[in-house]
């Protein structure tokens, strides 16, 4: 424990700065100006997940003394995961003593005593929920996928920057030291232009998603199934859905919501690019063959660039599986002189333009500097990460922000240009066809 907070004051101090990460981003006296900065910020948890559990929890308990934040209560539609959530949390620091249980969002958003909420639902859920929320007058820490449908993604984008609430998406790599540093030498000029970008996130876990046992136990009477369906498609009972539902389109997409969404995310913060230009797709359920619908096995392959500069470009190449481990999770940012490799944290000149080549074509090599990275904040792949080092930090960006009324690391339209990658990804891997952005109309075009 004390490495770990050792990790995360040295993490903090190192961001100071940039995007006012860490708490040492404020001096005591500028921060004891800020209005408000003395009173306790209640916040409401809408959905009790496992996710949240693991490390939302954990991650907001790093901080919550030292920013004067505390749990307030909980808004899970399941009755069992209400009665877990005050079980959890009594006794504990970073929760008040008359911890609250709601039925609904609606029971908790009406009242008067939460400034704001942690939403952890099912991934087609968060665009809506943050909407209410966000006009509820409330900051709203959302969960990634932004959103599952552009439709969703269109409305909490407008909604988030039309208001004056502090929206911070869980895109935890936007706080995480070693990404700032990779982010600043692109931007810099001496890595060059980006020439391709390869990623992959790979495990080998059969009942990754899978809650075998609480789907036997789950009672429809004990949840509210028309409110977990949204505005989706109105269907008959299916425990497995409401549980597992990362297996399960069009409540998600799967490894595209689940994953691509945050390696994605840094293509566009360090490219300055809002969207891919196109993207194809393919794969399948291969190997889990569980009555799952979303693939066990994932490629696609994006085109980035300028959308009024068509001779500037690069590709992403973006794979996954849950059934094979090997090479983990890996992020490699290419570029003439050499590369970034997030996973060592390291700059190099692996496969820049050598002396050799070079002067047969009458030109000089172009070979980067062998650097290293920011602190590491390693992203975790289990399925329960605990207080992970880039979430604590990221949940510490977002709690700075409520107090200052900056902007976080990763606002809503972060989420929405992830959200964008991930449905034209999940759109071209579910027709076989190429899928472009049209830019002027905000829109997906299948061709």
């Amino acid at each position: 424990m004390d490495n770990r907070r050792d990790f995360l004051k040295k993490t903090a101090l190192a961001t100071a700065g940039v995007a006012a990460v860490g708490s040492n981003a404020f001096s005591a006296k500028s921060y004891n100006k800020i209005v408000g900065a003395n009173d306790r910020v209640r916040v409401g948890i809408i959905g009790f997940s496992n996710r949240f559990r693991s490390s939302l929890a954990p991650s907001f308990a790093d901080h919550s003394k030292n920013m004067n934040f505390e749990f307030m209560g909980v808004s899970d539609i399941w009755n069992r995961r209400r009665d877990e959530a005050a079980a959890y949390f009594k006794g504990k620091d970073s929760a008040a003593s008359d911890f609250i249980k709601c039925r609904n969002n609606d029971e908790l958003l009406d009242r008067k005593d939460v400034d704001a909420v942690i939403i952890s639902t099912a991934d087609f859920q968060h665009a809506l929920h943050s909407v209410a929320a966000i006009k509820s007058g409330r900051d709203v820490y959302m969960e990634k996928p932004f959103a599952e449908s552009l439709e969703d993604a269109k409305l909490c984008l407008k909604t988030a920057e039309a208001s004056k609430q502090i929206v911070q998406v869980g895109s935890q790599r936007r706080s995480a030291p070693n990404y700032h540093a990779a982010n600043k030498f692109i931007n810099s000029g001496e890595f060059g232009p980006i020439s391709m970008v390869e990623m992959t996130w790979n495990v080998n876990q059969p009942g990754r998603w899978r809650l075998p046992e609480l789907t036997k136990e789950i009672r429809k009477e004990d949840t509210d199934w028309d409110r977990f369906l949204m505005n989706r498609p109105k269907v008959a009972w299916n425990p497995r859905f409401y549980l597992e539902y990362r297996l399960f389109y069009p409540y998600s997409s799967g490894i595209p919501g689940q994953w691509m969404s945050h390696q994605i995310d840094t293509v566009h913060w360090f490219s300055g690019l809002d969207a891919p230009r196109s993207v194809s797709a393919n794969g399948g359920v291969y190997v889990w063959k569980d009555g799952r619908v979303n693939a066990d096995t994932f490629s696609a392959v994006f085109e980035y660039g300028p959308f009024d500069d068509p001779s500037k470009a690069f590709q992403v190449i973006y794979s996954s599986r849950m059934h094979q481990a090997a090479g983990d999770v890996k992020e490699y940012y290419y570029s003439n002189a050499g590369m970034i490799n997030l996973d060592t944290n390291e700059i190099t000149p692996e496969g820049g333009l050598q002396a050799g080549p070079a002067k047969a074509m009458g030109m000089k090599p172009n070979l980067l500097p062998t650097k290293k990275l920011g602190e590491v904040a390693k992203m975790e792949t289990g399925a329960n990460t605990g207080a992970d080092p880039m979430t604590s930090l990221h949940m510490l960006n977002w709690m700075e922000c409520v107090r200052s009324r900056k902007q976080p690391n990763a606002p809503a339209r972060a989420g929405f240009n992830h959200a964008v990658a991930n449905i034209m990804a999940t759109r071209a891997l579910h027709t076989g066809k190429r899928v472009t952005w049209d830019e002027k109309k905000s829109d997906i075009v299948v061709s």
